[in-house]
């Protein structure tokens, strides 16, 4: 029987290299874990890195078909109870393809917007009944402002940051956290194929940042932290001069 204390807590998109590394952290410290991804294979070797807390998994592929009641529902189960959540999972895409193909752009919605709109629903609904949880949400410094190189995929994660205010200030009353995490490029098997620099997170970094960042209950927070400063200078940049800066505009 879980410890009264235990936290519960659901990771959605589990597989990828910065909610693994959470994963683990949460394991080290004792919380209960339901890890979702799409490979059996990689599930399980995160749920080992998780040795020494318990850990369960189901399988669920964002990009496609599947039944978000339903596996919220089956997390609940065998959780317990459920008292926080990390939604991680998302993909890049391929820009010029999706300018090209709607089907490629409707890909890059379903996974990064419409899919995490259809888990959030069932979830906030259970967390708002209880009146009590943290909901933490991976988004992108991309969704700040549209540029050539992943307006597509920015366009995705600008919409899901302002889902996420709605629903902040929706569950505020009832004493549920959402915390919008701005991710920055992060050196993962996803970036493998982009320029790295020295603005690059470390997934260790990143990880840890996030946990801070869902234990302080913040509304949002930008990983890496550097990453507070700079935005704000991309996104009040007129749009005259922003198109004539190669190293904001370009491709």
């Amino acid at each position: 029987m879980a410890r009264a204390h235990e936290m519960k807590t659901l990771v959605l998109g589990a597989t990828s290299a910065i909610a693994a590394e959470v994963s683990r952290l949460l394991a080290r410290r004792g919380e209960r874990l339901h890890l979702v991804g799409r490979s059996r294979e990689k599930l399980e070797k995160v749920a080992a890195a998780c040795s020494g807390s318990a850990v369960s998994t189901a399988i669920a592929d964002f990009g496609g078909t599947f039944d978000a009641e339903a596996l919220v529902a089956e997390a609940v189960r065998e959780l317990g109870g459920l008292d926080s959540v990390l939604v991680a999972h998302g993909e890049l895409g391929d820009q010029l393809e999706s300018e090209r193909s709607y089907a490629h752009a409707e890909q890059i919605f379903r996974v990064n917007l419409l899919s995490v709109v259809a888990l959030l629903v069932p979830i906030a609904n259970l967390m708002e009944r209880q009146r009590s949880g943290t909901i933490g949400v991976i988004t992108s410094v991309a969704g700040e402002r549209g540029r050539p190189r992943n307006y597509t995929y920015g366009a995705a994660k600008g919409a899901l940051n302002v889902y996420l205010e709605g629903l902040r200030s929706r569950l505020y009353s009832s004493g549920v956290a959402v915390t919008t995490l701005k991710l920055g490029p992060v050196d993962t098997p996803m970036t493998v194929g982009h320029e790295k620099n020295a603005l690059f997170g470390k997934v260790p970094a990143v990880a840890r940042d996030i946990v801070q960042a869902m234990d302080a209950k913040v509304p949002a927070a930008y990983v890496p932290r550097i990453w507070g400063l700079i935005m704000p200078v991309v996104r009040n940049t007129p749009e005259p001069l922003f198109q004539r800066l190669p190293f904001l505009s370009g491709r």
